[in-house]
């Protein structure tokens, strides 16, 4: 039943039916806008993601062939609309010649996250630089090898490795002073 409504949704926005666009925008905005909101700094900046993400969406619903779930095609598009938006900002990373130092540090440290209920998560990870937020979300979140981020962003493996070791840091740290304060 949920595939069907989903095809006619897709026929629907091909079709140029304002109904149909409506709807699928009203199934899929607050979930997108949840995935969005792990890597924009605020609301706002979510918000114009989402804006552009559906632009692409409606404009590429041809390319939706119906062989996977319609939600994970959407989310596919509005993560990278997410990384696009991020590209554009000015020092989003900085590439880190020598990464040795934190090579062991990855391979016995915890997962802090897996306790926190997701509002509280998403707060924290806003609070991250740009570069520190985006592939902590790729790969902790979303399941991204480090070769996958390094394409994605155009960095060295290097650097997605050192960009994720400094988020867990700083979100140690975040942790730390929200447990003392």
């Amino acid at each position: 039943m949920q595939q069907l409504e989903d095809q006619e949704l897709v026929q629907g926005v091909l079709q140029g039916k304002p109904t149909h666009q409506l709807a699928l925008y009203k199934k899929f905005s607050v979930p997108m806008f949840r995935v969005l909101l792990r890597f924009a700094r605020d609301h706002a900046e979510a918000e114009d993601m989402l804006q552009d993400g559906f632009i692409r969406v409606f404009r590429d619903m041809g390319q939706f062939r119906g062989e996977g779930a319609l939600g994970g095609w959407i989310r596919r598009i509005m993560v990278n609309t997410a990384l696009s938006h991020l590209r554009k900002q000015r020092d989003f990373l900085r590439d880190v010649s020598d990464f040795t130092p934190y090579e062991n540090r990855f391979q016995t440290e915890e997962d802090f996250a897996a306790n926190m209920d997701a509002e509280t998560l998403t707060k924290t990870l806003q609070k991250l630089p740009p570069g520190y937020r985006t592939v902590f979300n790729l790969y902790a979140i979303d399941g991204f090898s480090h070769e996958e981020i390094a394409t994605q962003l155009d960095i060295s493996i290097g650097t997605s490795k050192s960009q994720l070791f400094k988020a867990r840091e700083y979100l140690k740290r975040i942790i730390d002073k929200s447990f003392i304060s």
